[in-house]
């Protein structure tokens, strides 16, 4: 005969509170993941390499930042490797800017007119790298060879350069 169930606790291994903190952020981590290559199942399985790959490095009482950024970081480091993979390339070949390279149907009138108006405001530095980065497709590299500036330079007149588009009023 079955012996009753006594009540009696029984301590069973627990997950450490850095995997738990990580279990909750990897909901967070797929949707980091599944923006990038746009397909559940690949996104599922790169997040369970992340997972499988963060999960038993994790420092027990580390804090839930560090463990986040640990995970993305891994996360990264995975969608590295799933892109060299899948293009072909090594992964110092991979350029932040192969994302923007999505192909889109041709620009309405109404929009380039717009775009040249905003462009015909700004500085001349300013509109050139907009217009290489933008218009022309151009790296950041590419932008900074053409212009005979360096790549942090080129980042940051880009990053003015779009401020100051965006405080342009293109109706007027």
């Amino acid at each position: 005969m079955p012996s009753e169930p006594s009540g009696e606790v029984v301590d069973l291994p627990s997950a450490t509170r850095a995997i738990d903190i990580a279990l909750d952020e990897l909901e967070l981590v797929y949707a980091f993941i599944f923006a990038r290559v746009g397909n559940r199942a690949d996104a599922e399985d790169l997040t369970q390499q992340v997972a499988m790959k963060a999960f038993p490095r994790l420092r027990p009482g580390a804090p839930a930042s560090s463990i986040r950024g640990y995970l993305f970081a891994t996360a990264r480091s995975v969608l590295g490797a799933f892109w060299s993979s899948r293009l072909g390339l090594s992964q110092a070949e991979l350029h932040e800017d192969l994302a923007l390279a999505i192909p889109q149907g041709p620009p309405s009138d109404e929009s380039v007119e717009r775009a040249q108006r905003i462009l015909a405001e700004l500085s001349d530095n300013y509109r050139r790298v907009l217009e290489l980065r933008f218009l022309h497709g151009y790296s950041l590299k590419e932008v900074a060879a053409e212009m005979r500036s360096t790549v942090g330079a080129i980042k940051v007149m880009q990053l003015r350069a779009l401020r100051a588009a965006a405080k342009v009023d293109p109706d007027g």
